[in-house]
């Protein structure tokens, strides 16, 4: 069997080499898999191969400015790892890359894996050793394999295991030993590697060797605070003394929000090798939540990545701190109450640690402990199974991250342990522990079955306060409630609402049209040959949308793009797609987005900086916060008619108002943007009996600069969906309780939209078709007073937000059962648009 592969010569021009086997003859079924197998051994032997950082195999001058890997085929994979090898005999010359003896083991180390090189020039060939340790010497080493065109299959078989198995029986069939270095073939790693970071070492291209000390110093990303060339491939090789870790802190963090394109990758390794992966990270961090890491040992490598789209980058100081106490956690507790942390907490804890809290309380007691932060996540990993990094109490392993964990002991003792593998790290765990009596856990108080402790009025209140559903078993519903079949209560307003609120879907029963009649979005029920007949039959428009048949006609629920042509499409505007031949349904949608990069969960009700970056704060004379608005541009701002048409003429007066945007802390008012107004424009049909038309328009006498506080928000077409069930957030700083005073810290609450039908029957028909319905989700605050003129934003499926409402009135506040309603944005935006131009 002939197998031709192509590399790349020192000529610089591919050349193809040709390998004949052994057996000239074979078993016709076995041709296949052999093939393979042996296409895949060549195709290592053909690698081109360097063992990475301090020394380098000089060849071409023309090389040095090339800082990574170029792409020779159509399909180039490129590995990276780290060989240990045993019991060198040390000598302070080989700290010396220069010195003949530092060359000398290198040339061994290249004879190590000389069966990989049966050809004798690759123009990147190159041999390269890192560092001494007590224990011996580790030599990082990357392999790139081009693969031609004819041999595509193939790809799917170079795999690690592959790599690695090579490797081994490479160094195997060399000897253990080569000149004074005794290699282990147990101890080898290779993982797959964007070919980005596979840096030709002998490129000084944005490559900086830093040394670690007791003192703080500073790296910051090429070009920074200004924005990073396009296409960098920069990397920071970071050592520290024998017995230290390393520490390194982002003091500013700006990447670009895609992490397939743009991102920081971080290794408790001098290679880019997964197996030591700390984390990989892009977007823009707030202050509250900045990039902190720390290593296991005495070195770290930092690499940035890019594409052609350019952003500030970062700024990070580092430091030393002792390794023990790197990794040092554990204790024994005796105090009734107390709380402890992972290792560096809030800093990501380092890789490679196990610790045990050993937790005793008098006897007759026993042990609550709860989790107020919860990010144990590692990439691939089933939270179900937590094989990697993962905390362990009561024998269960918990990993991934959550809002909040309660855990209870049997006893007056609790043991609690965490782990962490070599690979992939994260913020960690804060824990408070108490001892409780188990006769009275909760005094005052409902106790859930996890021991978390609830208000006596969240019981059997319909919603799932304890997290475990024990607060909502064996309850009585009340006239308000919906009584589930398994027991639940549930709000009225949630029936028939497209959404599976009991867990058992018996809301969701008895639901069904007729066989000959179709459901629309808000519940009500049409003849089947209404839907997509061009005219509105449901109130909601939900039978003329994604009307195949009607492509290009117009009715009243398409897009309608400035050319004049119609698109029968759900939320055409802004996802990415362009629907329309002129891109008028993509153009003006740079709204929508929170610039800074927000955990996925984010407990509590306190809004974190930046989170909801179009909401703005209006303050009337010295009352301080009266109303809440929305940034919708550079000039205008979105709020309530009410807010403004009072009894008292003086909330007409434009020269009464002064506006915050930019605002998380009442408090605190640095760096927020204060404007005045120039105009109060409030909707002409507006009634302050029913309010119908709660909406105005808000013009600012100086223009916003928009910044990662300060952004605006999409506003939809009048087409524009929220199905009933969509998941929303309504944000403020609205009073917490009826009667109760203003918030200091922007609050939020997550809601739902209640479908028409449902919102105008628990209002008792008090809703006109301008108005609109959510009921709460999860636990918060509701639009309370201080709240009115808010917006109420959805998300889309590509990530944009748009305002679906405005905060307009309710029956009280916080009540859990009632549903807020909203002005429906949709219905007025061509108001919007005739007055802003927007």
């Amino acid at each position: 069997i002939i197998l031709a592969f192509l590399f790349q010569g020192g000529n610089g021009r591919h050349e193809q080499v040709t390998f004949l086997t052994n057996e000239q003859k074979m078993a016709p079924a076995r041709k296949t898999s052999i093939a393979v197998g042996v296409v895949i051994a060549l195709l290592v032997v053909a690698a081109v191969v360097g063992f990475l950082v301090w020394l380098f195999v000089v060849r071409s001058k023309e090389l040095e400015n090339e800082a990574t890997l170029h792409k020779h085929s159509s399909s180039t994979l490129v590995y990276s790892g780290q060989i240990k090898l045993l019991k060198p005999v040390y000598s302070p010359v080989y700290e010396n890359p220069d010195s003949a003896e530092f060359q000398q083991v290198a040339r061994d180390l290249e004879g190590i894996v000389s069966f990989f090189y049966l050809f004798s020039d690759f123009s990147l060939l190159l041999v390269q050793v890192i560092q001494f340790y007590l224990e011996g010497t580790l030599a990082y080493h990357w392999s790139q394999f081009d693969i031609p065109e004819m041999d595509q299959e193939i790809v799917p078989e170079l795999t690690e295991e592959r790599v690695v198995k090579a490797l081994r029986r490479s160094i195997r069939q060399e000897g253990k030993r080569v000149g004074n270095i005794a290699v282990t073939a147990s101890d080898i790693t290779a993982s797959s590697t964007d070919p980005r970071m596979a840096r030709d070492p002998r490129s000084k291209k944005c490559f900086n060797s830093l040394m670690a000390d007791t003192t703080s110093k500073e790296f910051t990303s090429p070009e920074h605070p200004r924005r990073y060339p396009a296409n960098s491939r920069c990397q920071w090789q970071i050592r520290a003394p024998k017995g230290y870790a390393i520490s390194v802190k982002f003091r500013t963090f700006h990447i670009e929000d895609d992490c397939a394109n743009d991102y920081v990758a971080i290794y408790d390794s001098l290679s880019p090798d997964s197996t030591y992966a700390i984390t990989k990270q892009c977007g823009l961090r707030p202050p509250t939540n900045p990039l902190e890491v720390v290593s296991s040992g005495n070195i770290m490598l930092v690499n940035l990545i890019t594409d052609k789209v350019q952003r500030p980058g970062f700024r990070a100081v580092y430091t030393v701190i002792p390794a023990i106490a790197a990794g040092s956690c554990g204790a024994s507790l005796t105090t009734p109450t107390g709380n402890f942390t992972s290792p560096q907490f809030p800093s990501f804890y380092p890789p490679l640690i196990d610790c045990n809290w050993n937790i005793n309380v008098p006897a007759g007691r026993k042990i609550k402990i709860e989790f107020s932060m919860f990010r144990v996540k590692e990439p691939g990993v089933d939270t179900s199974s937590c094989h990697k990094d993962f905390i362990e109490v009561l024998g269960k392993k918990y990993c991934g991250e959550r809002r909040r964990l309660v855990l209870s002991s049997a006893t007056n003792t609790l043991e609690v342990k965490f782990h962490s593998d070599e690979s992939y790290t994260d913020k960690g765990f804060r824990i408070t522990y108490t001892a409780f009596d188990p006769v009275n856990p909760c005094p005052g108080q409902f106790a859930c079955t996890s021991g978390y402790c609830i208000k006596k009025e969240q019981h059997c209140d319909g919603w799932n306060d304890c997290e475990d559903m024990s607060d909502e078993k064996s309850c009585h519903c009340d006239d308000e409630q919906f009584t589930c079949s398994n027991g639940l209560c549930r709000p009225q307003y949630f029936v028939c609402d497209r959404v599976n609120d009991c867990g058992d879907n018996s809301d969701e029963e008895h639901c069904d049209c007729g066989r000959a009649e179709e459901r629309c979005g808000d519940g009500a029920c049409i003849p089947q040959e209404f839907i997509c007949d061009g005219k509105n039959d449901c109130a909601d428009g939900s039978d003329e949308v994604s009307c195949v048949a009607s492509a290009g006609i117009c009715n009243d629920f398409s897009f309608k793009c400035k050319n004049k042509q119609c698109v029968n499409k759900v939320n055409a505007e802004c996802d990415r797609e362009e629907d329309c031949s002129d891109g008028s349904d993509e153009q003006g949608c740079n709204c929508g987005v929170r610039p800074y990069k927000h955990n996925r969960i984010v407990g509590g009700q306190n809004s974190d900086v930046g989170e909801w970056p179009w909401q703005v704060s209006l303050h009337f004379q010295t009352s301080g916060h009266v109303c809440g608005a929305s940034v919708i541009s550079n000039k205008w701002l979105l709020s309530a008619a009410h807010c403004f048409i009072q009894p008292d003429s003086a909330y007409k007066k434009i020269s009464n108002w002064l506006t915050y945007s930019g605002l998380r802390d009442q408090n605190i008012k640095d760096s927020v943007q204060k404007r005045t107004l120039k105009n109060i424009i409030t909707h002409p049909n507006y009634d302050s009996m029913t309010y119908d038309y709660d909406i105005s328009l808000l013009e600012l006498s100086d223009p916003l600069n928009f910044t990662n506080t300060v952004h605006p928000i999409c506003l939809p077409a009048p087409t524009h969906v929220f199905s009933a069930g969509s998941s929303c957030f309504v944000t403020g700083w609205g009073t917490l309780r009826e009667g109760g005073s203003v918030a200091q810290i922007l609050q939020k609450a997550e809601v739902k939209v209640i479908n028409d039908t449902v919102c105008n029957m628990v209002t008792e028909g008090q809703v006109t078709s301008r108005m609109m319905c959510s009921g709460y989700l999860t636990g918060g605050v509701d639009a309370c007073q201080g709240d009115s003129g808010g917006p109420l934003v959805c998300r889309s499926d590509v990530g944009k937000w748009f305002q679906a409402g405005i905060v307009s009135w309710g029956e009280g506040c916080a009540r859990r059962n009632k549903p807020g309603i909203y002005t429906r944005v949709t219905k007025l935006r061509d108001w919007i648009r005739e007055i802003t131009n927007i």
